[in-house]
Parts: C-alpha cells; structure tokens; sequence
C-alpha cells in the first residue's frame, strides 16, 4: 500500500494513528509493530507522520489544538457535555479504527482551548473487568477505568505531554495487595511497575 505520507500530502487520520503508536513503541513495540501492520504502514511512515505532526504542533502559522483536530479527525462523531468542577466543558469524541471499543476525545475549556486529549472507552461500549494485577495488560483500559477500578488513585504527573501516571494499590490472584504505578500514554495503559507489598490502609 502507498504510503501517502510526503510532506505535501494531507494529513489523514492513519497518519494521527500512526503518531499515537509512535508515543507507544518505547513501551509496546511488539504491539506498535501488529497495529502498524494493520495501517499497511513501516517504520518510516510513523516516523513520518510524527515528523509532520511535531511541525504542525510547532509552526508559528500553527492553527489552534481544536482546529488541527478537526481538520485531520474531520466532524466529531458525537459531542458530550462534560462538567469539570463548576464549569461545562464540551468533549468531541472521534472513532479510530485501531481501537474500535475507545474514541478519541478531545476535551474544551469554555473558552475553546483544548484541556485534554486521550483515548477513552467509546460510550455505551462494555469497558474490561479489572479487580488484579493480572487484568492490567498492556492497551486493556484507560485512565478512568484503571482509576475507578482501583480507587482510590492518585493521578502522577507524566514523563511527556502525551504521558499520565497513576499510583494505586491493587491485589495479585491470591489477594496480596502491591503497590502499583501505571504509565498510559495518549491515556491507554502501557506498563504497570509493581513495588513493595501494601500494609494497612494502603
């Protein structure tokens, strides 16, 4: 398949993709590489789309966050009214073929500007049962889902913009509670560190 991917060509949403799954390689590669497979896509198209949307990100004539997403992901699929404290925020909720069960949302302040911008189960999807370490594979949830399923979560701050971390405290299949900080990237899981054995309230 042509890789469509010159400099001069639009910017589609297999390239956006392909810039999620180049955040992912550091810590899934194998899973990057199925998942570029499936785009029809080689390394040198991901490192391509990447290459292209840091110069969009980074252009003095860059257009706003919101705009970029609209020009590439084209019309949301659905808009959501999310309340974030006292303020109504609007959510545009884009599909990706990658990841059939999330949607790509894009989260405005009142004022337009783009507060957040991460994967997230696609509504009225049936999210993962997640109650072990054992369930926390690579790419099975999300941010929220990993912090409802062991709260109480504390949210740490990522190593990249496009990082977040959560620390928590979750049992193995004998009941053993860890304590555990997860890395998701574009808010999908990556990895989960687990650390010394919980004692008490931890």
């Amino acid at each position: 398949m042509p890789s469509g991917n010159s400099p001069s060509s639009p910017f589609t949403p297999r390239d956006f993709q392909l810039v999620l799954l180049r955040r992912m390689a550091d810590h899934n590669p194998d899973l990057v590489e199925d998942a570029r497979h499936t785009l029809g896509a080689s390394i040198a198209d991901m490192r391509e789309a990447n290459k292209r949307w840091q110069a969009m990100i980074r252009s003095p004539r860059a257009r706003a966050a919101a705009s970029r997403y609209r020009s590439v992901l084209g019309t949301p699929e659905s808009v959501i009214t999310r309340k974030v404290g006292d303020l109504e925020c609007e959510a545009w909720l884009w599909p990706l073929p990658l990841w059939p069960d999330l949607r790509f949302e894009v989260l405005l302040a009142p004022n337009g500007a783009v507060w957040n911008e991460w994967l997230i189960r696609a509504p009225g999807a049936e999210g993962p049962s997640l109650t072990t370490l054992d369930d926390l594979t690579p790419w099975s949830c999300t941010v929220d889902e990993a912090a409802r399923a062991f709260a109480p979560a504390r949210p740490l701050e990522g190593t990249a913009p496009t990082r977040w971390g959560l620390a928590f405290t979750a049992p193995d299949g004998q009941g053993v509670r860890w304590k555990c900080v997860a890395e998701f990237t574009w808010g999908l899981l990556q990895r989960v560190a687990v650390g010394d054995r919980a004692t008490g309230g931890e």
